[in-house]
């Protein structure tokens, strides 16, 4: 009942009354990203949501244009203080999580919601097992349980697992926490990278 339906009408409307504030919030962020290299305000790429239902995520652009895609050894997405990659604005809204908020738009419209697994990037499907197959159950979070946990600092792994426990236990109560932990974390600048 939760997942099916009160979840997502709570997504809807808390994004409906943040979109506004996203909307501002870009302003002096574009006017940053523009001035320091030129380049576009938002990046776009394609991931997997529910069901591995293909969709493009909007966050603001941390990288430098057309930096080339580095994944660890694990295949996850290779993330580091010292990478080359991130422009000096990137790195702050890297930091603070603040890269993350337009996806609030992906939540209005359905592909997302606030909380659930982060959303899987292409190229690592042929390794999908029927076990890590089940955080596809769910729609993909802006923040998820592993992120509440660990943030960008575990396993490959860890994250299935993480990601698999929040698809089979999902609540109002498990998201309040999630949100919660989430808040410290970011706060804390905690587990910002996977070194």
């Amino acid at each position: 009942m939760y997942d099916r339906y009160i979840k997502r009408v709570l997504d809807f409307l808390l994004a409906l009354i943040l979109s506004p504030f996203i909307l501002l919030l870009t302003i002096p962020i574009g006017i940053g990203i523009k001035l320091e290299d030129g380049g576009t305000i938002f990046y776009c790429g394609y991931r997997y949501g529910r069901n591995m239902k293909k969709f493009r995520m909007i966050k603001y652009r941390t990288m430098k244009m057309n930096a080339p895609d580095i994944r660890n050894k694990d295949g996850s997405t290779y993330n580091s203080a010292s990478d080359e990659r991130l422009t000096k604005i990137g790195a702050f809204l890297r930091k603070t999580s603040i890269d993350e908020l337009p996806q609030i738009f992906n939540v209005l419209i359905g592909d997302m919601s606030f909380v659930g697994p982060r959303p899987s990037p292409m190229g690592n499907e042929a390794t999908y097992t029927d076990y890590v197959k089940k955080k596809f159950s769910v729609r993909p979070g802006v923040t998820g349980y592993n992120q509440a946990l660990k943030r960008n600092s575990a396993t490959l792994e860890e994250r299935y697992t993480n990601d698999v426990f929040y698809a089979e236990n999902i609540s109002l109560v498990l998201d309040f926490k999630v949100i919660m932990l989430t808040i410290k974390t970011v706060v804390l600048s905690e587990n910002i990278y996977h070194n």
